[in-house]
Order: structure tokens, then C-alpha cells, then sequence
């Protein structure tokens, strides 16, 4: 396994690759990978002959009041992660390599306006454009992204179809903790009575599916989600919606694709969760 940091260098070794016609994987992360990174870089390592993953921090898609300083980072316990899987190179620029003067970003309208998008503004134009450039640099043919940041996942679709890049965007389950809580990097933020506390958002997740699966309305579902997050003391909800999963625009009923997502603080701390919900 090989660590570059150098973008031309990495085109450099790529390039052998593609003339030789191997597939090549993706594994966009910010790094401090858990098991949930762990599994997208499995099944890039399954389905194509050379995988990459992208260690680096995007500043461009943190917000002036977020956590980018204090953003958890470990590029050595990554690395024996990637190498027990079989990962043949990890991408960890640095931020000025990869932005120089940031004149340029990719932005998308619409579906950036709401959930995360509206509670994080230029969130999304700082992940579309990071994606796009790691497209670029990688030539990569398959991207792995995890389902549990699903607007994500849909935007990144929408920008890979609108600006015609040649590479496929691979959603991969939300992987949880034996008690249910979403693997995040941000968990090592909470504190032991917050990291109980932080149930209360899979609580609400498996009981809105259940109630959606069962027949229960779009509003019976959100505000029953609501009653179980608002019992516990250390949690402030920021949203809690109902989307079409494909436009992100507000759903009011259960008859099509589905996204209801929450996104919820455990002290100071924003964490996030959904389920999708399909006909």
C-alpha cells in the first residue's frame, strides 16, 4: 500500500492502471475511519481491481462555527486499517494542494436546500466540489458512500448525471453499534452519559420504520420520532423530515421513495440518522 499526497503523483500511478483496463474503486472519507468506512472499503476492494481511499479533511465543507479544527484525525491507525483490508493507496493531501486560490466549486440548487443543506449552508457546495475534483484526480470508475449521510448520496448522483462523469456512485448500508447508535466519527466526541443519550436517534429510526412499513402516516411517523427524541434531557433536535429520496423536496405522504432522515445534538455534539423508506 502506498500513501501519496501529491495529486500528480497519484495520476502518475493511476494512469498504468487505467491503460492496462483495471477498475478502479473510491472510498471518499475524511479519515478516522471505523467500521463504517471499513465496510465501504471492503466491498471497493471486492468489485474492482485497484481501490483508493481519499484521507482528508475538506475544509471547504465545514461551516465558520463547525468543528473543523477539532475534527478527530489518527492518518497512522487509518493506514493499518486500509492495509489489513487490501487497500493499494490512500489520497491524504494537504488543503493547499488541493485548493488553491478557491475560485472554482460545484454547486447544485434545490436539493441542497433542505435538511442538512439548510441547517449547513455551503455544506454541499464543499462536498460537491471535493468529490468532483477527487472524480478527476482518480479517474476512479465506482465511488462507495455510506447511506447514512443519504442527501449526500443524492446529490452526488445528481451531479455525476448532470455534468456527465463517467464514474458510479455506490450507496452502502448504514453500519450501527451492537446497541443500535450509527458508526460516526463524531462519537468520539461524546462523553459516557451523552453516548447513551445519543440512542434516543435509532430509537426514533426503527420505530418510524416500523410505523411506515405498517401503514402509519408521514405525520403520525415524524412526530411520533419527535416525542421519543424530545424525552431525553441531553437531546436538541435540529430536523427531523420527510423527503423524496430522489429530489429531497418535502414528502407529505408514504407513496413513493422515501428519506426520513433526522439530525440531532447530544450536547454539543450533531449527529445524524435515517432510514428510507421504499414502495
Amino acid at each position: 500500500m502506498k500513501i501519496v499526497k501529491d495529486i500528480d503523483e497519484l495520476r502518475r500511478d493511476l494512469k498504468g492502471y487505467k491503460l492496462e483496463g483495471k477498475s478502479i474503486g473510491l472510498v471518499p472519507t475524511m479519515g478516522y475511519l471505523h467500521e463504517g468506512h471499513a465496510s465501504l472499503i471492503r466491498k471497493a476492494r471486492a468489485e474492482n481491481d485497484i481501490v483508493v481511499v481519499s484521507d482528508f479533511v475538506n475544509p471547504i465543507q465545514f461551516g465558520p462555527k463547525e468543528d473543523l479544527k477539532t475534527y478527530p484525525r489518527d492518518l497512522e491507525a487509518d493506514s493499518k486499517l486500509c492495509e489489513d483490508i487490501g487497500v493499494d493507496f490512500i489520497f491524504a493531501p494537504e488543503a493547499s494542494k488541493m485548493y488553491h486560490d478557491r475560485k472554482t466549486f460545484v454547486d447544485i440548487e434545490d436539493m441542497s436546500n433542505n435538511l442538512c443543506g439548510a441547517k449547513r449552508p455551503g455544506h454541499f457546495r464543499g462536498v460537491c466540489t471535493v468529490c468532483t475534483k477527487l472524480f478527476n484526480i482518480t479517474g476512479a470508475d465506482r465511488a462507495y458512500f455510506g447511506q447514512k449521510d443519504a442527501q449526500q448520496v443524492a446529490i452526488i448522483k445528481k451531479v455525476v448525471a448532470d455534468l456527465d462523469i463517467p464514474i458510479e456512485i455506490i450507496p452502502c448500508p448504514i453500519v450501527r453499534e451492537d446497541d443500535g447508535l450509527a458508526l460516526s466519527s463524531r462519537n468520539t466526541y461524546l462523553s459516557e452519559e451523552e453516548r447513551k443519550a445519543a440512542l434516543c436517534l435509532s430509537k426514533a429510526i426503527f420505530k418510524g420504520e416500523d410505523l411506515a412499513k405498517s401503514g402509519s402516516s408521514v405525520s403520525e411517523v415524524l412526530s411520533k420520532m419527535k416525542e421519543i427524541i424530545s424525552s431525553e434531557k441531553l437531546a436538541r433536535i435540529d430536523y427531523i423530515s420527510a423527503v423524496d429520496l430522489t429530489t429531497m423536496e418535502d414528502a407529505k405522504d408514504f407513496d413513493g421513495d422515501r428519506l426520513v432522515a433526522i439530525a440531532v445534538f447530544i450536547g454539543k455534539t450533531r449527529l445524524i440518522d435515517n432510514f428510507i423508506y421504499r414502495r
